[in-house]
C-alpha cells in the first residue's frame, strides 16, 4: 500500500489472536480474538500490554504510522482513526483516479473493468472507487465515470462491452458511430454471430446474424458504413425513416455510391425491396432514375392529364431534374434528385412551397423531390391536380375576359 511518508511503515498483522506492530513486540488478548477478526476497534489498554491504562482505542489491521526500527510509534489515538476498510492512502486514490480518468477521455466517460485491472488497478481499487459514489457500475464488464449513466458515445461503448467480444455496432449505431450527424436512436442496435453468446441488455436490440458482413474493427467495432446503410434502411420503423438514412448517409460521404449500390445489389430478400430499390438509384444514379419515372403514366391512372411536354435537364453542378409542362393550362412541375438534399425535411418544404405557389398569380409552379414522389406519391399527385384545376380555372377566366 502506497503512503505520503518518506520512511516505509510498520504494519498492523493478525496471527491467530495476536497483534503484532513489527519492532513493537504487543499481544491482543485473546478474549478480544473475535474482534480482530471482525476489524473492529477494540480497547487499547485491555488488549494491548504496554500502553497506558485508558488509552484511545486502537484499530487491529491498520497501518502503523511509525518509521523503521527504533523509530516512535503512532499513539492508539492515531491508529483508531485508520479503519480497516478505509480507502486507501491519497497517493493511491489519485492513481487510480487518473488511470480512470485516461480511459474514460478514451471512451466517452467510459472505463471497462479489464482495462482498469490491466493498468494496474485491483478490484478492491474499483470497488473503493464505487463505493465512494465517483464511479458507477453499469454491468459487469463495464463503469461510468463521468455521471452516473452511459450517454452518447459512451452508450455505444457500454452496448458493445457488455454484449461480448464477437459483436459488433449495426445499422444506425455503427453509421452514428461512424459520423452520421443530426440523426438520434432510441435503441443501440448490436449485431452478433448465430454461434455467440450475448446477455439481453435495456435499449439495446441484438440483431443474430449467419453473416456479420465486413468490419472496421479500430475504435468502436462496426460494421462497414455500406453494410451498416442498408441494414438501417431494412430496420428502420417506416419507409420514410429508411430513405432519410439512406439519404443522409450519401449526402454526408459517409459512404460512396458505388459501394451502396454494390451491397444493395448482395441483398437478397428484402421486405422493402420495391421501395429502397427505387430509393437507392435515386440516390446513387440520379439521371438514370430520374428517365425512368413515368410520370404520364402515373397521371393517367390517377385521371389527371398527362404532361404535354416532358424534359430531362442537368443543372449546376451537375443537379438533375424532370421538367413537366401542362402547356395549355400554364402549369409547370420540377422533379429534382435527391442526391443533393439534406435528408427528408425538403420534402416537406417542397409540399409547402407548393401549396402557396398553386394560390399565386404567376405561372404555377410545382417542387417535386424525387423521395417525395416515392414515398408520398398521392399527395404530390393531389398537388398537381390542384394546380391542374386552377389553372383550369384562370383559362376561363382569361377567355371571359377576351
Amino acid at each position: 500500500m502506497d503512503d505520503e511518508s518518506d520512511a516505509p511503515l510498520g504494519r498492523a498483522t493478525v496471527f491467530g489472536s495476536c497483534h503484532r506492530v513489527q519492532g513493537v513486540p504487543e499481544c491482543v488478548d485473546a478474549r478480544k480474538a473475535h474482534q480482530v477478526e471482525k476489524g473492529e476497534s477494540v480497547d487499547a489498554g485491555a488488549a494491548v500490554e504496554g500502553w497506558p491504562a485508558g488509552a484511545e482505542s486502537v484499530e487491529v489491521g491498520a497501518t502503523v504510522e511509525g518509521r523503521q526500527a527504533g523509530a516512535e510509534v503512532s499513539s492508539p489515538a492515531e491508529l483508531s482513526r485508520r479503519r480497516v476498510g478505509q480507502p486507501a492512502s491519497r497517493a493511491r486514490q489519485v492513481r487510480r483516479q487518473q488511470i480512470g480518468r485516461e480511459l474514460a477521455d478514451r471512451h466517452a466517460g467510459m472505463a471497462r473493468r479489464a482495462d482498469l485491472l490491466a493498468r494496474g488497478l485491483t478490484d478492491h481499487d474499483i470497488t473503493a472507487e464505487v463505493g465512494r459514489g465517483v464511479w458507477q457500475r453499469v454491468g459487469v464488464h463495464s463503469l461510468c465515470i463521468d455521471g452516473r449513466a452511459p450517454t452518447g458515445e459512451g452508450r455505444l461503448w457500454w452496448a458493445l462491452w457488455e454484449s461480448g467480444p464477437r459483436a459488433v455496432l449495426d445499422g444506425a449505431s455503427a453509421l452514428i458511430a461512424a459520423g452520421l450527424r443530426s440523426w438520434t436512436e432510441d435503441q443501440v442496435h448490436v449485431t452478433v454471430p448465430r454461434n455467440a453468446s450475448y446477455r439481453r441488455l435495456a435499449g439495446v436490440r441484438h440483431h443474430v446474424l449467419r453473416d456479420v458482413g465486413a468490419t472496421i474493427t479500430v475504435g468502436l467495432r462496426r460494421t462497414r458504413p455500406e453494410v451498416a446503410a442498408v441494414r438501417a434502411a431494412e430496420w428502420a420503423r417506416s419507409d420514410r425513416e429508411a430513405a432519410t438514412l439512406l439519404a443522409m448517409t450519401v449526402q454526408q460521404r459517409l459512404v460512396a455510391t458505388a459501394a451502396l449500390l454494390t451491397m444493395w445489389e448482395r441483398v437478397g430478400r428484402s421486405r422493402r425491396r420495391t421501395v429502397l430499390d427505387g430509393v437507392i438509384k435515386d440516390i446513387c444514379d440520379g439521371a438514370h432514375s430520374i428517365n425512368e419515372l413515368d410520370v404520364g403514366g402515373v397521371c393517367r391512372a390517377a385521371g389527371l392529364p398527362e404532361p404535354s411536354r416532358q424534359v430531362v435537364r442537368t443543372g449546376p453542378g451537375g443537379r438533375v431534374y424532370l421538367d413537366l409542362f401542362w402547356d395549355d393550362l400554364e402549369v409547370h412541375a420540377e422533379i429534382q434528385g435527391a442526391h443533393h438534399f439534406v435528408g427528408l425535411k425538403v420534402v416537406e418544404d417542397a409540399a409547402r412551397q407548393n401549396d402557396l405557389a398553386i394560390a399565386s398569380r404567376d405561372l404555377i409552379s410545382l417542387q417535386i423531390p424525387v423521395i417525395g414522389w416515392r414515398l408520398h406519391q398521392d399527395r404530390f399527385l393531389r398537388q398537381i391536380g390542384a394546380a391542374l384545376e386552377e389553372g383550369r380555372r384562370r383559362r376561363a377566366a382569361r377567355e371571359m375576359g377576351a
